[in-house]
């Protein structure tokens, strides 16, 4: 058995609510997901935390103290921590009207001050917030140069807004969204803000769909047709793609996918996530989730201190089986057996 503690493995609540809802499944509640995270176990292991998302109904952003006290004590009873949160920024998109930004920075403070709570609290030892532009790609092919311009704007004063509560914001790499759909866009993006508060969320779901130029095709990296087969195209695509982002990733999801797209509910089409063991799933995850938790010469980053699982809108008979849970644990064990250290 391995004998690293870091990084921490953390699973995510908001599965429950992405993907779901009234034209979908029902929504599984905060509560429930807390429970398949604390009950999962392999050989020993547990989970160490859980990474939620700040919005209703799981989460009320506009809580007072004593909310956010209850909490913290009901995640750290099950001897949970706390770590990224998902800032619900969706009400406001970036490439929407001044009174849209309004909003999205808004809800963002919100969101900041929140985490710092529950930070200060000592229930959220290390994580980040994470964001996205709320727009769409269609949104942002009106004018690439001008809605670039307002979005670059914009995570600066997000980046400002999150210094000022101690935080860092991560925007997540899904090819869902505008300014962020692609990964030379989303590079671009990164480099123009340049701020030590914006760093990169590095999905292995999202990032696949990257290599594959999906709402972006003149950046795909792997060639029309590919042969999945042959692994050696792939790790040299991964490679580039990891190379260019890897200096900005700050937090991490293990993931897999199966290079198809998928939505469900109000969710826009993104990177399916498939089950960590689906037979159709492309990456291997233990190996590639290396390219992003180690530099060009080998050597562990560290960083971030904890890697999160992330599989959103899996049906709900599955999410409630206790394998399903154990084998997600299984692969991020895997991981960090291969990516780990000890501290």
């Amino acid at each position: 058995m391995s004998q690293n503690n870091f990084p921490k493995l953390h699973n995510a609540t908001w599965p429950g609510i992405v993907g779901k809802g009234p034209d979908s499944e029902p929504i599984i509640s905060f509560d429930e997901m807390l429970q398949n995270t604390a009950n999962a176990e392999v050989d020993g292991v547990k989970f160490d935390g859980v990474d939620i998302g700040l919005f209703d109904p799981h989460i009320d952003l506009e809580m007072d103290d004593d909310g956010v006290k209850k909490l913290a004590d009901k995640v750290s009873a099950l001897d949970l921590n706390i770590g990224s949160v998902v800032a619900p920024i969706w009400g406001g998109p970036i490439l929407g009207s001044k009174e849209d930004r309004a909003t999205y920075l808004d809800l963002l403070e919100k969101s900041c001050k929140l985490a710092k709570k529950l930070r200060d609290i000592g229930v959220r030892p290390y994580g980040i917030v994470r964001i996205d532009t709320a727009s769409s790609p269609e949104m942002w092919a009106k004018d690439p140069k001008g809605s670039q311009k307002i979005i670059v704007e914009t995570l600066k004063e997000a980046a400002k807004i999150a210094e000022n509560y101690g935080e860092k914001l991560a925007a997540e790499g899904e090819i869902c969204w505008g300014g962020m759909h692609s990964w030379k866009i989303m590079l671009e993006t990164l480099e123009s803000v340049n701020s030590p508060y914006l760093g990169f969320q590095a999905d292995m779901a999202h990032t696949l769909l990257y290599t594959l130029g999906y709402n972006y095709p003149e950046h795909r990296l792997l060639p029309e047709g590919y042969d999945w087969k042959d692994k050696s195209v792939w790790k040299a695509a991964l490679k580039e793609m990891t190379d260019a982002l890897r200096p900005w990733t700050i937090d991490f999801h293990v993931a897999q996918n199966d290079a198809t797209v998928f939505g469900s509910g109000s969710h826009d089409k993104t990177g399916r996530h498939c089950l960590a063991n689906d037979p159709n799933g492309k990456l291997d995850i233990a190996e590639d989730a290396g390219y992003w938790l180690r530099n060009e010469n080998g050597e562990l980053t560290k960083a971030f201190q904890h890697i999160c699982w992330d599989g959103c809108m899996f049906p709900n008979e599955v999410m409630s089986k206790q394998d399903t849970w154990n084998n997600i644990l299984a692969a991020l064990i895997s991981v960090r057996d291969k990516h780990g250290w000890k501290a």
